[in-house]
């Protein structure tokens, strides 16, 4: 496989006029989408984007992304998506360690993409969001940059509970052949399809399974750049959506919509549901009300994303996360790497044509990650006589707040910058539309002051509007280990705040 690209040049030969995405009013062509891709590839080349160099994508879900995307591949360059939510600290953290050449964002919310371009001293291009014609040059770049299967297509950040976020390599071949298997045997969708588009594209599984499955198979993706219930059910009834790819909280959103039973939604046929586990209630409703299947699968960046799948044609098993895709092998492993025995909770490990190249110039971080050829996850969880998966809990301690992965340790790093205080720890409280909330233990510095308010204020200022913490109280110590560890997981929350 070369360049992940060819799958828009194939599907724009084929088809060049059928639509490809639309956006409300705002539909661009397969053929359109080629053009104006191979403009911003040959635009990039002009301000010396080099074949390898990386490209900065901090766009929300307009038609703009999937142009600049693909133009950026086209050129040979990686793509490092960002939330558009993200503030300036935080963009300049991915610019500078990613070598970005060039970022690319909108008009309407440049403010802190600029800061910290600015600060890093690379090129900011501000375009609108149905057209980047502003990153697009006068003529059409040729010819595409060949690239090879371990070619790095594409970094996307995640953290662990410790550190600094950690860029995942994803290889034009990870992502080109997970977003196959997702099209031969997951989604099935052909040039009739017509995707919803409401997953974020800077996420892998909005970018994997709705953006590189619709190209691969010329299908339409039909795009919100927020996602609102009502919203959804309009477009599913205005543009006879067939796939819906969603995170649980999308599915709640619209199954309890006042007025769902107004939409006609017959058009649907499958809807896939991943990022966070699925409750079965939310699962039989939504199934009942709407009148289609949902198949949950799971996945991480990591893994480009889709590792294991309730597949079609297979018994589903409302609460697990499936069988391992065409192409990849789990397995439950301890501590120490060995197989746990057969009924035992032990960690996922994931070998396979997904598994990153590694993470971006953490060489250590790799090691330990990948020990033996196997990606260790950090999700617990057991298997049954049919060698399906059942997640029970989280080794890593990260939170998922509607679909969004919040790392405690950035929070509580943003909280210690505060002169008050002493000691933090975030955890996830249960929160029965969202999964998880972000909450905080705060303990304070001796003397010092600070009032709740004013300490959510501070983080808010400083993360992106979904990570800060909407619970946040005062303590006069936080629980330790032996070696003084605070320990998250013996956090007492307060009963007028919520449960873990």
């Amino acid at each position: 496989m070369t360049n992940l690209a060819q799958n828009l040049l194939r599907s724009a030969d084929e088809g060049p006029d059928r639509p490809a995405l639309r956006m409300d009013d705002a539909v661009l062509t397969y053929g359109q989408f080629r053009d104006a891709a191979l403009r911003v590839a040959a635009s990039l080349r002009d301000r010396g984007v080099q074949p390898g160099d990386r490209v900065g994508l901090v766009l929300p879900n307009v038609l703009a992304f999937p142009v600049v995307f693909y133009g950026a591949l086209l050129a040979g360059a990686a793509v490092v998506p960002m939330n558009p939510l993200l503030k300036a600290r935080e963009v300049q953290y991915y610019l500078e360690d990613s070598g970005a050449r060039v970022v690319v964002t909108l008009e309407t919310t440049a403010e802190p993409v600029r800061e910290a371009a600015a600060t890093v001293g690379v090129e900011a291009v501000m375009v609108g969001p149905a057209s980047p014609a502003e990153l697009m040059a006068d003529e059409p770049l040729a010819e595409p940059v060949d690239r090879s299967d371990d070619d790095l297509a594409v970094i996307l950040y995640t953290s662990g509970t410790t550190g600094q976020p950690k860029g995942a390599e994803l290889t034009h071949a990870n992502l080109g052949r997970n977003a196959l298997t997702t099209a031969e045997t997951l989604a099935e969708n052909t040039a009739d399809d017509v995707i919803m588009g409401c997953l974020p594209l800077f996420h892998v599984f909005g970018l994997t399974c709705g953006l590189n499955t619709a190209v691969l198979r010329g299908s339409l993706l039909t795009l919100i750049p927020r996602f609102d219930g009502a919203k959804a059910l309009e477009v599913i009834e205005r543009d006879s959506v067939t796939i819906f790819e969603g995170v649980p909280t999308m599915f709640a959103a619209m199954l309890h919509q006042p007025d769902a039973e107004r939409h006609d939604v017959s058009s649907l046929r499958l809807c896939v549901s991943g990022g966070s586990a699925m409750p079965v209630e939310i699962m039989r409703s939504f199934e009942e009300r709407f009148g289609c299947i949902i198949l949950e699968g799971y996945g991480l960046s990591e893994t480009s994303p889709v590792a294991s799948f309730n597949h079609p044609h297979a018994e589903r098993k409302p609460g697990s996360i499936g069988t391992p895709i065409r192409g990849v092998e789990m397995r439950l492993v301890d501590d120490d790497g060995n197989d746990v025995a057969a009924g035992e909770v032990g960690e996922i490990a994931i070998r396979g044509e997904n598994v990153m190249q590694g993470y971006w110039g953490r060489a250590e971080e790799t090691a330990k990650a990948i020990p033996d050829g196997w990606f260790r996850t950090g999700d617990l969880a057991r298997t049954d006589d049919d060698g399906y998966f059942f997640i029970v809990d989280r080794k890593k301690e990260m939170i998922i707040r509607g679909g969004y992965n919040v790392y405690p340790r950035e929070i509580e790093e943003a909280l210690y910058e505060h002169p008050a205080v002493a000691e933090v720890a975030v955890v996830g409280i249960n929160h029965p539309d969202l999964g998880e909330e972000v909450a905080a233990a705060v303990a304070l510095k001796p003397g010092a002051g600070a009032e709740v308010d004013e300490l959510r204020e501070f983080v808010k200022a400083r993360v992106a509007a979904y990570k800060y913490p909407r619970h946040l109280w005062l303590v006069d110590a936080l629980p330790k280990g032996p070696t003084g560890k605070i320990l998250r997981r013996a956090v007492e929350v307060p009963e007028e705040v919520g449960s873990r």
